[in-house]
């Protein structure tokens, strides 16, 4: 790398570390007083759970309904309500967790680092039970080979399920995994 690609790498990173203090000082402004308890987070990944439980709802309303003209409105009804819902529920995720599943390994201290990779094992084994419950409901309804009963559309709305849990999972597993901040020292006590 020469010289000049250098300094205009350590620059740009400089700026990025800057944007994301900055970042980090607005979410620590905005982010409402109620997310600083375990409790509330919880409440939170909780209900991004339910938002990921609507993909496999969708999933297995087309499975036993498609083709018709219900199954076509449900689905577009859930996947309404996931995008009304869920967008802004996964930035106010992302913003409990100060983006610690999509930040890159180098902007984390060790504390973070720790907690993303706990995040990340533990939705990786829920992910992994999800699939190998798919794969083993899927086996069992497909018997019949060539001559199958399952819709595409249920086929295809099983795997954008799955592409979602396998995306997202590590977030709410982030929030519910977070801990309470160490409580702040009265500066006017005596030490």
């Amino acid at each position: 790398m020469t010289n000049r690609n250098a300094g205009w790498l350590e620059r740009s990173r400089r700026r990025r570390a800057d944007r994301l203090a900055a970042l980090d000082e607005e979410l620590e402004r905005r982010l409402p007083a109620r997310y600083a308890r375990r409790r509330t987070r919880r409440a939170l990944a909780g209900a991004g759970a339910a938002m990921l439980g609507l993909f496999w709802v969708d999933a297995a309303v087309s499975w036993m309904l498609a083709p018709s003209d219900t199954a076509m409105i449900v689905n577009f009804v859930i996947l309404g309500v996931l995008v009304v819902a869920g967008i802004p529920l996964a930035g106010q995720l992302i913003a409990v967790t100060r983006g610690l599943t999509s930040r890159r390994e180098r902007e984390l201290d060790e504390r973070q680092l720790a907690a993303r990779l706990r995040a990340f094992a533990t939705s990786h084994q829920a992910t992994t039970v999800v699939m190998f419950a798919v794969l083993v409901v899927t086996m069992i309804a497909d018997r019949e080979g060539r001559e199958s009963q399952i819709p595409g559309a249920a086929l295809f709305l099983i795997l954008f399920a799955l592409l979602a849990t396998h995306a997202l999972l590590p977030l709410v597993v982030a929030a519910w995994q977070t801990p309470d901040p160490p409580p702040a020292d009265d500066e006017g006590e005596d030490g």
